[in-house]
């Protein structure tokens, strides 16, 4: 296994606690919009980060036309952990591909109306997998004002 591959793994870990966490919320509050959190609501922000993962390794590094996802689609944490399996399957062929070559260069747009610009294997995969971390603490947050007290989503011991 890579290191990429690794990395990846014990971020599905981390994101397999926060699901089952947001599974013991109540399902209005899973899609509760709160203003003052960027994307609204917990299923927002989780159809966001599945995004990010297609934009930057589908959309950026291979070229492809990439969709937001309608979040209105996605009613229940088992609907947005199907957007995972989707997301998943992303970062494996992207993996697959870059693991062994992560210093390549790729070059990409960013947005549709961009330059191009050249960015590594290695800084797209950082970037999506630590952006998946800041929006898993957004969640978190959010919970908490919504009342909850969540678990403890850092730390994966494998």
């Amino acid at each position: 296994m890579n290191i990429a591959e690794q990395q990846y793994k014990w971020v599905r870990q981390t994101r397999e606690v926060l699901f089952d966490y947001c599974e013991s919320l109540d399902p209005k509050d899973y899609v509760k919009q709160v203003a003052v959190f960027g994307f609204g609501s917990v299923r927002n922000i989780h159809v966001h980060v599945a995004d990010c993962y297609r934009f930057w390794l589908l959309g950026f590094a291979e070229g492809q036309t990439v969709e937001e996802s309608p979040v209105h689609a996605y009613r229940t944490v088992a609907e947005v952990r199907a957007l995972f399996a989707e997301a998943d399957q992303v970062v494996e062929d992207f993996i697959a591909r870059y693991g062994d070559a992560m210093h390549e260069v790729i070059i990409g747009h960013v947005g549709t109306d961009s330059k191009e610009t050249s960015l590594s294997a290695l800084w797209l995969a950082t970037h999506t997998m630590t952006h998946e971390f800041h929006h898993k603490g957004q969640i978190v947050s959010l919970t908490r004002h919504l009342g909850y007290a969540p678990p403890d989503t850092d730390l994966v011991i494998s």
